[in-house]
């Protein structure tokens, strides 16, 4: 069966492109196209659309307030279209964080550019947002005054440095939004590869900043990681991988693309195995496809504990079954639980 799209865009010009890059392929049928948050809640009822693809800059009701409304009142799958200018890239990590499932950068240039620099990118998104169901994950879990007191205690008497490293894909930003603001300003140095594009991962690291304890920003190539921080892959097409003798450094290395991506889970956890082994702490969360699943495996035999998000709460159970189906997930966690056990890993 074809999968029904809905386009929702206030310019003409952009639904007519988003039209044809979609409506080109035998597999996708786009059933209607709406000007705004209004014609768009009438056509979603009546048309009950697979996919929908949503423009975030509107007059009258905003794509953000509609994706709310969507996300509260009947959840479905939502591909963000957005500029990436810095305000387009901060409200498309609002977007992700409400249950959008992926984010398509509109190009800089003419519609020809737009055209021919797609690459199928759009239509792969729609195709993956198909599979997504959707899951109600509860509030973001906090840390207690007296538990940051603990770890605060077990820190000063640690002799081991010990590093988590989290994957994620699709539906990776809303886990993270839920998992981060339980990590103490005394975490171990953290690293994380969410498979976003470049665009938006500035915006994603000083979102989730402002919402942690911990300092979250980008890792730039040669870093010396440190407690109380965490570390996104810029998403700058090089592999984050963990080296260093003496400290522990951050690298951004090119290469091939691994499991399909670049920067891939994989290469990072792998890294990770190799560097510190026991004081490893490996976390897969949601995704599509199996990047980071050979990796995880990599850590747990080098003596590292390792975690994969559950299916209840997984938005796409990917990457965690692929793990669980190596054998590589020590711990099979719903995402509440993620953060406790991660950091009582580590001896917090």
């Amino acid at each position: 069966m074809n999968t029904r799209v809905l386009i929702v865009d206030d310019s003409a010009t952009m639904r007519a492109i988003l039209t044809r890059l979609l409506g080109s392929e035998p597999d996708i049928e786009v059933i209607g196209a709406a000007k705004d948050a209004m014609e768009a809640r009438g056509m979603i009822r009546e048309l009950n659309p697979d996919v929908v693809t949503l423009d975030i800059e509107m007059p009258g009701m905003n794509g953000l307030d509609f994706l709310e409304k969507i996300m509260q009142l009947r959840p479905m799958p939502v591909v963000v279209v957005s500029g990436i200018t810095r305000k387009g890239a901060e409200t498309t990590i609002r977007a992700l964080e409400l249950g959008a499932v992926d984010c398509y950068a509109k190009p800089d240039g003419s519609v020809n550019a737009l055209l021919e620099n797609d690459g199928g990118a759009l239509a792969q998104m729609v195709r993956e947002a198909a599979r997504v169901r959707f899951v109600r994950v509860a509030s973001k879990p906090t840390v207690s005054p007296v538990a940051q007191q603990t770890i605060v205690a077990s820190r000063s008497g640690s002799t081991v440095t010990k590093l988590i490293a989290i994957g994620a894909s699709t539906g990776g930003v809303e886990a993270l939004h839920h998992l981060l603001p339980a990590f103490p300003k005394t975490c171990p140095p953290t690293v994380i590869v969410q498979h976003i594009s470049a665009a938006f991962a500035p915006a994603m690291a000083e979102r989730l900043d402002r919402q942690c304890t911990a300092t979250v920003k980008l890792l730039e190539s040669g870093e010396i990681l440190k407690p109380g921080h965490i570390y996104i892959a810029p998403g700058n097409d090089k592999h984050a991988v963990i080296g260093g003798v003496d400290t522990l450094v951050g690298k951004m290395v090119p290469g091939e693309k691994i499991s399909g991506h670049r920067p891939s889970i994989d290469a990072m956890f792998e890294s990770v195995a190799q560097r510190l082994g026991p004081a490893a702490i490996g976390i897969l969360l949601t995704g599509m496809g199996q990047d980071g699943a050979r990796g995880l495996l990599a850590i747990r035999r080098a003596g590292g504990r390792t975690i994969a998000q559950d299916e209840s709460t997984s938005t796409v159970y990917g990457m965690p079954r692929a793990a669980a189906d190596l054998g590589a997930a020590e711990n099979i966690l719903p995402l509440p639980r993620i953060a406790e056990r991660a950091l009582s890993a580590a001896g917090l």
